[in-house]
């Protein structure tokens, strides 16, 4: 199988066979035409090697030797990781054959039989994993390296939008092996009994997840359901297990190089993705059916007796203005020629004279064009960026630095130079880090909270600097003392002004910890620090500290950092009981304050 390859770095790799993607495209290039070919489309010919050396590779057997004249040349081809039409040779070949106009925007067409599949959900599905789309792929002609890309598409759209299987489980069954209707369920998996996908056993679902805890494969998804009570399956008719989503299929309804008819069943937690995966399927393998570009439609019964048939393959449209596209390309082109460059993305499009405007139809294989931006995009992508003249600027500008990092740049080096050295800190904590082991309370209004976290340890967005640096703190605290440490940069605050909810905002933060607590440290600091912007002690105009109260800080030993009257910092000797939290065996002082307020500086738009 050829893999996707993918990092956080680099944008998604397909690898396809040379002869097998030259033959897609009715048309022998030479490499070099072909590379020309993919930077005119928009994609990257990253390598051109053989399937032996990347295996070597994979393997770490460098000095093997190669027959390259016996081993087929693969293209290693860097795509945009929102196309998921090009996952795959049959994406590519389709894509750039429209685009070379050697032909036109394919018409997918869903099919409603008289006596449609049925798919009936049953309510505690939505206990683990709630939606269920799918189809059938009739009259379907498998040969050798088509299946393999039915199979390796699946696998890529696991790896890429699918997050593992987290989001969206795909199965593929040999509709004439099963009969419908079908039913999705969730069981305990004692009750779930099947003979998994190339196994001979029959086993229950709890010995099929100790069966693949060795996998190299599927180890990686059990976690997704192992500690749920239920687990999802698919049944037949006849009460034969179809799948357990999103582990394995079953083995009686495996799909083979003689399969005709194709089930596709796709379980999911986010039911926009699971339709976008369904898309992608059907519309790079509906064209080996017996009528190319059609699927048969499934219909879904839901939780509660809704309706609804899969794929849904209504146009849906988007509107983009003429002038607009023009501006966002450079280049002055007639609504015709920009409908003839739309085409060359399967996108066709109609011009609304009125209103200027084109009306741009958006295919199943393009589920990344999402507003008018993505339109100019694709024309301009089809005229060619090489092609687009260059000129001179009307306007004569020139950038500088946001004024509040600049003077944050400015204040690093001199807190520097007072002796102190500069953190980084994660921008995410726990929850008790931020508030119950700085013994303060959670109003709910102060904090931005993740929807779903990956680790307990990053719970919420940081709404102070405080947490970050006793935790270095700590971690550090074998080191020569004292440890004097800094850190310039955002908080997330909630904020109902904002239009997202919440705000960033720039604060400072020292700390100073050895054999004393070093309080006079950072006083001295702080009056440096004011020193530096020109801030006077004064209550009114200047700066002020006021005796205060935190659980963060010992009483008596705290005070707030006064700015014209309004409060924009703190600072003390650090509690003992928050010392003890974050591990710190010996006194601690910190000092914390706005950096936005006392400066009057701005930075980017929050």
């Amino acid at each position: 199988l050829l893999p996707l390859h993918s990092s956080s770095d680099k944008m998604p790799t397909v690898t396809v066979v040379r002869h097998e993607l030259m033959k897609a495209l009715g048309q022998e290039f030479t490499d070099k035409e072909f590379e020309d070919l993919c930077f005119e489309f928009g994609v990257e010919l990253d390598d051109i090697t053989t399937e032996g050396v990347m295996q070597r590779k994979e393997k770490g057997d460098k000095g093997a030797q190669v027959d390259s004249e016996k081993e087929e040349i693969v293209y290693k081809i860097d795509i945009s990781a929102n196309r998921y039409d090009l996952l795959c040779l049959e994406g590519m070949a389709l894509a750039l054959n429209v685009f070379r106009k050697k032909m036109d925007v394919p018409q997918f067409r869903s099919i409603k039989a008289a006596t449609p599949q049925k798919m009936t959900v049953a309510p505690d599905t939505q206990k683990i994993r709630p939606f269920v789309v799918g189809c059938v792929l009739r009259g379907i002609t498998f040969n050798s390296s088509r299946y393999n890309s039915f199979i390796e598409l699946q696998d890529k759209l696991h790896e890429n939008i699918c997050r593992k299987r987290t989001l969206v489980a795909i199965g593929t069954h040999d509709l004439d092996t099963i009969e419908g209707p079908f039913s999705y369920e969730a069981l305990p998996p004692e009750q779930i009994e099947f003979v998994p996908l190339n196994q001979t056993e029959k086993m229950n679902a709890v010995q099929v997840m100790e069966l693949y805890e060795k996998d190299q494969k599927l180890k990686h998804y059990l976690h997704i359901i192992r500690n749920s009570p239920i687990y999802p399956v698919i049944y037949d008719a006849k009460r034969r297990v179809l799948s357990m989503p999103p582990i394995i299929n079953g083995d009686h309804s495996k799909i083979s190089l003689e399969t005709k008819n194709v089930l596709i069943e796709c379980t999911a937690t986010d039911p926009m993705r699971a339709k976008i995966v369904l898309d992608t399927v059907v519309a790079m393998f509906s064209q080996y059916c017996t009528e190319p570009f059609t699927c048969e439609d499934l219909l879904v019964v839901g939780h509660d007796g809704k309706e609804e048939y899969f794929p849904d393959f209504k146009e849906h449209t988007i509107s983009a203005k003429v002038d607009y596209i023009n501006s966002i390309c450079g280049v002055p082109l007639k609504p015709e020629e920009q409908i003839e460059l739309l085409k060359k993305m399967q996108l066709n499009a109609v011009h609304e004279a009125a209103s200027s405007t084109l009306k741009v139809t958006i295919p199943p294989t393009r589920h990344d064009i999402l507003q008018a931006c993505d339109v100019a995009e694709d024309v301009a992508i089809a005229y060619g960026y090489n092609n687009v003249p260059r000129k001179v600027p009307a306007t004569n500008t020139y950038g500088k630095q946001l004024p509040l990092n600049k003077i944050s740049d400015l204040l690093r080096g001199e807190i520097a130079q007072a002796g102190f050295t500069e953190i980084l800190t994660f921008g995410l904590c726990s929850h008790a880090e931020a508030f119950a082991k700085l013994n303060r309370p959670d109003d709910g209004t102060t904090a931005v909270t993740l929807a779903n976290p990956k680790t307990l340890d990053f719970e919420i967005c940081r709404p102070c600097l405080l947490p970050g640096t006793l935790k270095t703190m700590g971690n550090g605290q074998k080191m020569p003392k004292p440890i004097r440490l800094f850190e310039i940069t955002d908080v997330v605050l909630k904020c109902s002004d904002n239009d997202v909810g919440a705000m960033n905002r720039r604060h400072i933060c020292a700390m100073h910890g050895g054999m004393s607590s070093g309080f006079e440290v950072v006083h001295g600091l702080l009056d440096h620090i004011m020193t530096m912007l020109d801030i006077k002690l004064d209550a009114k105009e200047g700066y002020s500290i006021v005796e205060a109260k935190d659980g963060a800080f010992f009483d008596g030993r705290c005070a707030k950092v006064l700015f014209k009257g309004d409060e924009v910092g703190i600072m003390g000797i650090v509690h003992p009981s928050t010392l003890e939290a974050f591990d710190i065996p010996f006194p601690c002082s910190a000092l914390e304050i706005r950096l936005d307020t006392l400066t009057g500086a701005t930075g980017p738009a929050k």
